[in-house]
C-alpha cells in the first residue's frame, strides 16, 4: 500500500509538536488529571487510528491489528449501512485517520465523497474476493456487496489488512500477519462447522430463504439455493408480486424455514410464514454487530450465530 507523501509529512509534523505541547504542559505543572467519569474523553492514544466503515470490519480490523493499532468504526452498532449519511463528526475523525478500510463492491453508495476531501490513505478490504451479481431487482447484473457473510472471503480480508496494516506500521508486520493467520483459522472452523451441518439436508430443504438478498456467498459456500424479497436494503419494500413468488417457491420446494435480518423489518417475511408450512427461524445478523453486551458483539459471533440458525432451523429443529 502506498502513503502519500501529505500524510507523511502532516505526521512528520504533527506529533512531535503534540509531544512537545504535551511536555510543555506537564513543565508547567498543568496536566489534568485522570477522570473516573466513564462518560470522559478517552486519554490520548498515540497509535495510529485505523477507522472503518461499519462495525463488522472494525471487528475484524482489530483482531489482525492486536494492541498496535487504534481501530474505530464510523458507523454504531445497529446502524444500517447502505443508506448511510455521514456527519461533520465523521469527516472530522476521518481526516484524523491514519488509513480507512472500506468493504468496496458498492455497499458503500456515501463513501467515494466521504473520503474525496480526506488526505488518509484507504484500502478496499474486498480486493481479490471473486463478486456474484445480484440476480434480480434495480441492482440486478451489480455485484452483491455482501461478501463478509462468507468466512472464506473474510480470510481474504484478514489478509488485505494485514497488508495495509504491515504498510502502515513496518515495525509490527510479524505480528499483523501472525493474527492474521490465527484468525484465519478460526474462521476456517466455522466455515467446516456450516458444510458439516447442512451435509445430510436432502435436495429440497436446501435453500436459504431471506428478507434481503445478503447471503449469496454463505449459500454459495454451503450449497444452498437463494431466494430473497429484496437484493439489497435501499430496496426496503417487498412488492406484493415478490411475496407472491417467494410464498410460491416455499411451497413447491417444501422450504422448512426463512428468515429475515434484524436490521429491517420481518412484517413481509410473516406474510410468507402465515402462507406457508414455514416457520420464521429467527433473525440473521448481516450489517452490524450488537452492543458488547448484545447476541453478536463480534463478527465471529455473528457467523457462527447466523450458520447454526440456519442449519438448525433448515434441519427442522425450529428457532
Amino acid at each position: 500500500m502506498h502513503l502519500p507523501e501529505s500524510w507523511k509529512r502532516r505526521h512528520a509534523v504533527t506529533r512531535p509538536a503534540a509531544l512537545a505541547l504535551v511536555l510543555a504542559l506537564l513543565l508547567a505543572g498543568c496536566a489534568a488529571p485522570a477522570s473516573t467519569d466513564p462518560s470522559a474523553e478517552p486519554a490520548a492514544d498515540s497509535r495510529p487510528t485505523v477507522l472503518t466503515t461499519f462495525t463488522v470490519l472494525a471487528d475484524i480490523a482489530h483482531n489482525v491489528a492486536g494492541e498496535h493499532l487504534r481501530v474505530e468504526s464510523i458507523t454504531k452498532f445497529g446502524a444500517e449501512i447502505h443508506g448511510y449519511e455521514p456527519t461533520p463528526d465523521d469527516l472530522r475523525r476521518a481526516a484524523g485517520a491514519d488509513l480507512i478500510l472500506d468493504n468496496g463492491l458498492g455497499l458503500e453508495a456515501w463513501f467515494e465523497q466521504f473520503v474525496a476531501d480526506v488526505d488518509a490513505p484507504h484500502v478496499n478490504v474486498s480486493q481479490g474476493i471473486e463478486p456474484i451479481a445480484i440476480a434480480h431487482g434495480d441492482a440486478s447484473g451489480l455485484p452483491n456487496p455482501h461478501a463478509w457473510m462468507s468466512p472464506v472471503n473474510v480470510q481474504t480480508y484478514v489478509q488485505n489488512m494485514a497488508e495495509a496494516f504491515a504498510a502502515l506500521d513496518p515495525p509490527h508486520a510479524a505480528d499483523y500477519r501472525r493474527n492474521a493467520a490465527d484468525y484465519q483459522r478460526e474462521l476456517q472452523q466455522v466455515h467446516d462447522q456450516l458444510l458439516a451441518d447442512v451435509a445430510h439436508l436432502p435436495k429440497t430443504k436446501r435453500a436459504l430463504v431471506s428478507c434481503e438478498g445478503a447471503f449469496s456467498y454463505l449459500a454459495r459456500d454451503a450449497g444452498l439455493h437463494e431466494q430473497y424479497l429484496w437484493a439489497v436494503n435501499s430496496e426496503s419494500q417487498a412488492t406484493p408480486r415478490k411475496v407472491a413468488s417467494t410464498i410460491d417457491y416455499v411451497r413447491e420446494h417444501q422450504v422448512p424455514a426463512v428468515f429475515c435480518e434484524s436490521t429491517v423489518s420481518d412484517a413481509a417475511m410473516q406474510r410468507v410464514v402465515e402462507s406457508t408450512d414455514a416457520v420464521y427461524g429467527g433473525a440473521l445478523y448481516v450489517d452490524s454487530l450488537s452492543e458488547p453486551d448484545g447476541p453478536v458483539p463480534t463478527y465471529l459471533d455473528l457467523i457462527t450465530h447466523d450458520t447454526r440458525a440456519i442449519a438448525r432451523a433448515l434441519n427442522g429443529n425450529g428457532k
